[in-house]
């Protein structure tokens, strides 16, 4: 049992770094003392005529928390200022797309009504990277199905004129539409907002 304890402790210490950035510099600063106390330079001296005092000022006054923050970057306010821009102006779109992949509105098989469509069409087939190949003789329709490999998921598939059906990634469509509208921003964007793996 104390075995254990001692195991918990162990990682609650671990953890305390990571929480410093919630506190304000709370815990940092009793946490950098003892750091820095088990570093402190031989003396000649006997240990009871070294101030202590002035050591502890000397290390707080060295070792305080900048008084710097992401925020007070104006690069750093640009790309959160241009992240809010592109979320809002592709959120209308995911909703919609998430509201028909995973709610009860359609059900497998089931076309897109013609508003649903004209949405899907206009605001993430057009951007695919290879819309003019699933597209292929014409485009009837747009439908949601179970992927044929994954038959967990569901996606979006194109349904040609000639009856053939093919999937479409609507992430890699967002991908390509916010590349190409927010070039500077794009790749940054992309990295922090989409999963990795899906093009």
């Amino acid at each position: 049992m104390a075995v254990l304890l001692l195991r918990g402790f162990q990682f609650l210490r671990f953890r305390l770094p990571h929480h410093q950035r919630f506190t304000g510099g709370l815990i940092s600063t009793p946490r950098r003392l003892f750091c820095r106390a088990a570093k402190a330079p031989e003396s000649s001296q006997p240990e009871e005529n070294v101030n202590s005092e002035a050591n502890v000022s000397a290390v707080l006054s060295t070792e305080d928390p900048p008084k710097y923050f992401k925020w007070d970057d104006p690069d750093y306010r640009k790309w959160k200022d241009k992240e809010d821009e592109i979320l809002s102006d592709i959120e209308p779109i995911v909703i919609l797309t998430k509201e028909i992949l995973h709610s009860h509105r359609y059900m497998d098989g089931e076309r897109l009504t013609v508003e649903d469509e004209k949405a899907v069409v206009e605001k993430l087939l057009a951007y695919h990277p290879h819309s003019e190949d699933k597209i292929g003789c014409g485009l009837d329709s747009i439908m949601v199905d179970r992927h044929p490999q994954f038959r967990h998921s569901r996606c979006l598939f194109v349904v040609r004129t000639d009856g053939g059906w093919i999937d479409f990634s609507y992430q890699k469509c967002l991908r390509a539409y916010v590349r190409d509208k927010y070039p500077t921003h794009a790749e940054r964007f992309i990295r922090e907002h989409f999963k990795r793996g899906s093009g």
